[in-house]
């Protein structure tokens, strides 16, 4: 027997209950669309991706698997569960390697995440610009970094957390390469992730 998917006349959409949808609800709903997430108790929808994303993705991925160490994870595309209303999925996580619960983990705590990476798509760009680092700075999440596309090259705006007011404040934009020293000691050639065209 098939699962009815979207576009077939017997699918039905998920309702939300009175109040909104609750983190856990990401694990026990149906025929949920890969990497759905919650954001102010809704569920939100991933669109497809462009290649700028996926190369992005790709490059930042490897390097910091290459230069992050083994005291941190890097995590593709999972949920942290910032609250009971928000369960984000970032698009690259540095996670405390003690965090890992084994195969069937299907978030992380804040408290787990060092970095949250965010690559923007047209589709995403007031969450992953005001509402999404809005959530983890108040969730404590210590450093943020977002992505833009500059003509088919990464532009990374870094934030850390300032803790008295649980913001992020800026600390650099990087182009042709990133070098940071928290949350830990990475050098990144962004020229890598670059479109051919870029």
């Amino acid at each position: 027997m098939t699962v009815p998917e979207p576009g077939d006349p017997d699918y039905v959409w998920p309702r939300p209950p009175q109040g909104g949808y609750t983190a856990d609800d990401l694990d026990r709903l149906p025929n949920l669309p890969p990497h759905t997430q919650l954001l102010d108790a809704s569920l939100v929808f991933a669109s497809r991706q462009t290649n700028f994303h996926s190369r992005v993705t790709s490059a930042l991925g490897l390097s910091l698997v290459h230069q992050a160490g083994p005291a941190v994870e890097v995590i593709h595309q999972m949920t942290v569960t910032l609250g009971r209303r928000d369960r984000p999925e970032p698009d690259l996580m540095l996670v405390r390697a003690e965090a890992d619960e084994g195969p069937a983990q299907t978030s992380y705590a804040p408290e787990d995440v060092l970095l949250a990476v965010e690559v923007v798509s047209p589709d995403s760009v007031a969450r992953d610009r005001d509402a999404k680092p809005r959530k983890y700075a108040a969730a404590g999440i210590p450093h943020f970094w977002r992505v833009e596309n500059d003509n088919g090259r990464p532009v990374v705006y870094v934030f850390e957390l300032e803790p008295a007011t649980r913001t992020y404040a800026p600390t650099g934009i990087f182009r042709d390469r990133l070098k940071v020293t928290v949350p830990c000691p990475l050098d990144i050639d962004l020229t890598e992730a670059q479109l051919p065209n870029g």
